[in-house]
């Protein structure tokens, strides 16, 4: 089976968890400060927290940014469900804003449009959580622009964008943004096994993400509200969760971080090398913008073609007959049970489209060039080509 993703480990990632195996701390040890150092220097963001997933990530930042009842916050549908939860977690309302049908990233067109219109209803959004599909930026300077002037904040759900670059500026420097979550799940660009980090360059924001990571404890004296030189004292200070990352798991970051350059550049050779391979096919990729580096954590192919209806299941079910294992990133989510009661039957209809002529083929570091043309001849067997 060629699985669609796949982490990649080498005898120095294994080497630097074995120490931690025979040190004295497995969690909350002195690896997980230094991976967050790290990797704050790495992207460019003044802090950098480090939880055991973005779906704790994205949960985070939520509550740092005290999203809740009564509040709404918008995202995209063609998302993990995770970008939702984070929201209706927080119970708050969610809605969403359309993506454009070549990037499959969020619409600033649509967006802007909607958010003229929430204006005029006193609906405005407190949270927009835009995601970096398949690697590739959202368009962050000009939804920061329109975050100043309808006053709402951004967390960029760049859980698959690690190493990406938008106008030149690293993803996770929150240039244009006031928080960015990043996942190390073993499909992503790097792993920890399970993990993530939320980048900012807020303190106070930094600080509710401790505590929030922590349940809601800390034991930094100078961040008490009671005076105390007591050696064992802490302050339960607020409620939150154990978004915790431990000690293995960093030590396995700080490891990957310094191979997370090659990681990019491998995936955009193979990107290169489909592209390159299917020039004759009649597919299309996801467009790129000239302004982004795109890390490829997916590959997108759309399999639409004009004056030509695809049967989608069997071109699914053709790929895993040949042990190829595609995916879709993602069933649009105003479509799920959870909440497809809560919006109109095509109301966003460029994430229903996609769902419906889009696959992500197989991407990762270690893939080889046999079994990317394996993939490529199934293509054109599909088309006929």
């Amino acid at each position: 089976m060629i699985p669609y993703s796949r982490q990649s480990i080498n005898k120095n990632d294994i080497k630097q968890i074995t120490k931690v195996l025979n040190s004295n701390f497995l969690t909350q040890g002195p690896l997980v400060p230094t991976f967050e150092k790290n990797f704050s220097k790495k992207v460019g963001s003044k802090f950098a927290v480090a939880v055991n997933s973005a779906t704790s990530g994205l949960h985070a930042a939520c509550l740092a940014l005290n999203l809740k009842k009564g509040d709404i916050a918008w995202t995209v549908p063609t998302t993990f469900a995770a970008t939702s939860n984070c929201i209706l977690n927080c119970g708050a309302s969610i809605d969403f804003v359309d993506i454009e049908d070549d990037t499959f990233n969020i619409s600033v067109k649509l967006l802007e449009k909607k958010l003229k219109e929430s204006l005029k209803k006193n609906k405005l959004p407190k949270v927009l959580i835009p995601v970096h599909l398949g690697g590739q930026p959202t368009d962050q300077k000009k939804i920061y622009q329109l975050s100043k002037k309808y006053n709402f904040k951004i967390i960029e759900d760049a859980s698959h964008s690690l190493g990406a670059k938008h106008y030149g500026e690293k993803v996770g420097s929150c240039k244009w943004s006031h928080l960015t979550v990043f996942s190390f799940h073993p499909t992503k660009v790097m792993t920890t096994g399970e993990g993530g980090m939320i980048t900012t360059n807020n303190k106070k924001f930094y600080d509710n993400l401790n505590l929030i990571r922590n349940n809601g404890i800390t034991k930094s004296h100078n961040k008490f509200r009671v005076k105390s030189k007591s050696k064992w004292y802490y302050e339960y200070q607020t409620t939150g969760f154990n978004f915790r990352m431990t000690d293995i798991q960093a030590a396995l970051g700080i490891s990957q971080l310094k191979r997370l350059n090659l990681f990019v550049k491998k995936r955009n050779l193979v990107a290169e090398q489909y592209k390159k391979l299917l020039k004759k096919a009649p597919v299309s990729f996801q467009k790129i913008q000239k302004y982004n580096l795109s890390t490829f954590h997916l590959l997108i192919v759309n399999f639409k073609q004009k004056n030509r209806k695809i049967n989608y299941d069997k071109i699914f079910n053709k790929f895993r007959k040949n042990k190829i294992f595609v995916n879709l990133h993602y069933m649009p989510l105003n479509k799920s049970i959870l909440l497809k009661k809560r919006f109109k039957n095509k109301q966003y209809e460029n994430a229903e489209t996609y769902s419906k002529t889009c696959l992500s083929i197989p991407v990762y570091y270690d893939i080889e060039l046999k079994s990317i043309k394996k993939v490529c001849r199934v293509i054109e067997n599909i088309l006929n080509v």
